[in-house]
């Protein structure tokens, strides 16, 4: 009986961290389960063991404690980050923003064609509206850093390029701070000619190079 009741325990939380864990793809509204959920189920079913091994007398309840434990440790950062990349696509599902997901990061890559004229730090119009519909998810998950990072292509001299990236990087944060994110969460780093997207020689101008990404990280302890 004692171990029939460990084991309905590990089933059932198993199931709710499952059920949980499930995110809805923005693009082809398929539902998926995340990376999350084998931190939770593996967490969830360790925990039942280590509560049904703790008290044999209390094999049962402590089972249940222990799984419970254990699936909320093993979806933790995983699951909190695959809700803010389920909202961020929501949201940026129109505006020309790629979300791409790094492990337990967030990448959110704007081409300056949507915030900047060429050559310029000046941000476009049409960057309050992307930058707004950003700046709404994450004031709403304040347990990540937001790393605002700029490049540019070969294109002009390179120190140039550096402080240009690093300018439209400056202009992108302190829009965002306009809208309620808080300075201490930001990031601001120019990185110039430096990690191209598209590989190219000196000199060129490749539109896909020119670009400012928003790099979410969970925030440490």
């Amino acid at each position: 009986m004692r171990r029939m009741h460990t084991i309905l325990a590990s089933t059932l939380v198993a199931s709710f961290a499952l059920a949980a864990c499930q995110t809805q793809d923005a693009y082809t509204d398929e539902t998926k389960t995340s990376n999350a959920t084998k931190g939770a189920l593996i967490g969830g079913l360790g925990g039942a063991a280590v509560g049904a091994l703790t008290n044999r007398h209390q094999a049962g309840k402590n089972a249940l404690m222990g799984a419970g434990i254990g699936a909320a440790a093993g979806a933790g950062i995983g699951y909190y980050m695959d809700r803010q990349e389920a909202e961020l696509r929501k949201e940026l599902r129109s505006a020309g923003v790629s979300v791409e997901r790094r492990g337990d990061n967030i990448a959110l890559n704007i081409q300056d064609n949507i915030l900047f004229k060429l050559g310029s730090a000046e941000l476009d119009p049409r960057a309050d509206q992307v930058l707004h519909a950003v700046a709404i998810v994450l004031k709403k998950y304040k347990d990540t850093q937001v790393n605002v990072n700029g490049f540019s292509d070969t294109s002009g001299p390179r120190d140039r390029n550096e402080a240009l990236s690093r300018q439209r990087a400056q202009a992108v944060a302190d829009l965002l701070m306009r809208n309620g994110v808080e300075e201490r969460r930001l990031n601001i780093h120019g990185y110039g000619e430096t990690n191209l997207k598209v590989p190219t020689k000196d000199g060129v101008a490749e539109a896909r190079n020119r670009r400012v990404e928003i790099l979410l990280e969970p925030t440490n302890g």
